[in-house]
């Protein structure tokens, strides 16, 4: 079992920038990934952004150069730096941790808000 907490959404103009926190409490085995999936009114779910434990990263193409994700394998924390925000970057924005080739041991945060004004 794995707990995620989200932090550090809020409302925000275009052209500024957040930076989202996750802390993850549980059962931490490797290896892993852990990222970031938000989801805007009335679409489905997307990818944001995932790091796996041994630092490989991979971005959705609209936040590549603008997004940067990190963690700290000491503190089972996740961040994403989100910079340049655009409208289209409202949403809620999940923190997410799973285990390659075990489809079953995913687990999700809460979500945070994170809302872009024009």
């Amino acid at each position: 079992q794995v707990r995620l907490v989200e932090s550090g959404g809020g409302l925000v103009q275009a052209g500024e920038s957040l930076r989202l926190s996750c802390s993850a409490s549980g059962f931490i085995r490797s290896p892993n990934y852990m990222g970031w999936y938000r989801q805007a009114p009335g679409k489905l779910r997307e990818l944001v952004a995932t790091i796996s434990n041994s630092g490989a990263t991979n971005y959705a193409n609209s936040v590549k150069g603008r997004f940067t994700i990190s963690r700290d394998n000491a503190k089972n924390a996740v961040y994403l730096e989100m910079n340049s925000l655009k409208p289209e970057d409202t949403g809620v924005y999940y923190c997410n941790f799973r285990r390659p080739l075990l489809a079953a041991l995913e687990y999700w945060g809460q979500g945070t808000q994170v809302t872009v004004s024009s």
